[in-house]
């Protein structure tokens, strides 16, 4: 005799996932459910969803890392359950994080003796490396306003307009004025001379950017330390540079290592740069490192004994993750200098090839430059008719994320649209782009010609049925544009159907 007996409710050993109660009954999305669920069942609920996510490869918006070799990928896996902050239980992962800022110092050419330490840490990216910058700056010059007798309450910076808005964070969380040097239109960047002209007594740093988040472009770094040089001596202050070198830092010595804009420069005192742009790593990992010991207030750093020996810490957070810090271990002894001087040839090459076939459609205005961090900024040249968001917006039919945006004041009648050239954009990948946005182009171009076509049957039907109304200019442009707002928003929500 068989014997046989039912599966309960909670058993779905038996079953498929997509066969089970799970996956017919929706969760509470703000509230921790009753009861539990198999792992099969929420892996694949929240793989569902993550579908609908863009594709990271084709996010052309993003400086950040979206590809790393699969040994790296192992080495991340094998050590995303070590803290960061636990030194003396993971002294090897400390050992390769201190290796990590010796590296990148060496590489921004600080001054360092035979055997001298660099002094840095790193960060989970460069907002946190520029806070800690930033803090550095204004303790320094608030220490010596204090032993002058002078009043130290009205702290500043100056910038370009161009700036990341994590230094506009910095100003408001930690009360440090913002003095922004506008742009102008065709010069997208900081204007040393003008910056010079905005520092007072006040002014903690000017921070100049390596590679705009805007158009790419490399601010003059040598120049502004001239011209700072030589306000210095004829006022009496000591007002210092920060390089912000989040996106350029990684590119600048591989590509252009006669550009003098590190630690070369006497008032440069700190750099910090993104390991997760071009330094190749994940999401995660920023770096900031000080010329020297005298640039960092020792009254900055904590000690701790609580989790073994003796640590120094300074940092905005505490516990993190240790993957990003050996990924980029890994890629600096992996790809070595010739390794990192290839990839960014290879970037550099892709964005020449993008920008000469935007220009080869004669409809675009290149607003980057060719030297500087790998990107095409560009902007239609007529867009009477239809503007940079509109492209931007058709192009996600084709799986292209590019962004378009606004310059800031004084340039905001400027809209550009932006294309980040990363690792694993190719020049496949840059020749199919180009297409699609001729076919976007082509699309929109006719737009006017069928909404008259539909206006002119329109009016047939109506002139058969002996019903014509002569409707005036601007009844038929309200009639255009209804059409045309109707069209998009089709458009808009037959995109979010899934096939």
């Amino acid at each position: 005799m068989v014997l046989s007996k039912t599966a309960s409710e909670t058993d779905v050993s038996v079953h498929s996932t997509f066969a089970s109660r799970y996956v017919r009954t929706s969760l509470p999305r703000f509230k921790m459910p009753e009861n539990s669920i198999p792992k099969e069942a929420a892996y694949q609920i929240i793989n569902d969803e993550l579908m609908l996510d863009g594709n990271p490869r084709l996010n052309l918006a993003s400086f950040v890392t979206t590809w790393m070799e699969p040994e790296c990928d192992k080495l991340i896996m094998d050590s995303i359950n070590k803290n960061y902050v636990d030194m003396d239980e993971y002294p090897v992962t400390t050992e390769l994080q201190n290796r990590c800022v010796n590296i990148i110092a060496h590489l921004f050419n600080a001054p360092l003796g035979e055997s001298e330490a660099a002094v840095g840490v790193g960060t989970v990216g460069s907002s946190e490396a520029i806070m800690l910058a930033g803090l550095a700056f204004k303790r320094k010059w608030q220490n010596k306003r204090k032993a002058e007798g002078k009043p130290y309450d009205k702290p500043n910076i100056v910038t370009g307009a161009n700036v990341q808005v994590c230094w506009e964070k910095f100003a408001r969380y930690f009360e440090v004025e913002l003095k922004e040097v506008k742009l102008r239109e065709g010069y997208y960047v900081m204007d040393p001379v003008k910056a010079v002209e905005m520092v007072d007594e006040n002014t903690i740093c000017v921070a100049a950017i390596l590679g705009s988040t805007l158009n790419g472009e490399f601010e003059d770094v040598k120049l502004l330390n001239d011209l700072l040089i030589k306000k210095n001596k004829e006022t009496g202050w000591d007002t210092p540079i920060h390089v912000d070198a989040a996106s350029g830092g990684f590119i600048a010595p591989f590509l252009y290592p006669e550009l003098e804009w590190d630690f070369r420069l006497p008032l440069v005192k700190s750099i910090n740069v993104s390991g997760h742009k071009y330094g190749l790593v994940y999401a995660g990992i920023g770096w900031v490192i000080w010329r020297s010991k005298e640039d960092l207030p020792e009254e900055l750093i904590f000690h701790i004994n609580y989790l073994g020996a003796d640590q120094p810490t300074f940092t905005l957070n505490f516990s993190k993750g240790s993957s990003q810090v050996i990924a980029q271990y890994y890629q600096l002894i992996r790809l070595g200098y010739e390794g990192y001087r290839n990839v960014m040839e290879n970037c550099h090459e892709n964005a020449i090839v993008l920008k000469e076939g935007l220009e080869k459609t004669g409809r675009f205005n290149i607003v980057s430059k060719d030297n500087g961090v790998p990107l095409v900024a560009f902007s239609l040249k007529d867009n009477k008719s239809h503007d940079e968001f509109e492209i931007s917006e058709m192009l996600r039919r084709f799986g292209w994320i590019v962004p378009a945006y606004t310059m800031p004041a004084d340039a905001q009648h400027i809209t550009v649209l932006r294309v980040v050239i990363r690792e694993d954009f190719s020049r496949t990948l840059a020749e199919r782009l180009v297409i699609d946005i001729q076919k976007v182009l082509h699309e929109l171009d006719t737009l006017p010609a069928k909404v008259n076509a539909k206006l002119a049957m329109a009016e047939e039907e109506e002139a058969k049925s002996g019903t014509v109304v002569k409707k005036t200019a601007i009844e038929t442009q309200r009639e255009v544009a209804a059409f045309w707002k109707k069209y998009v928003s089709e458009r808009k929500i037959n995109k979010n159907k899934i096939c």
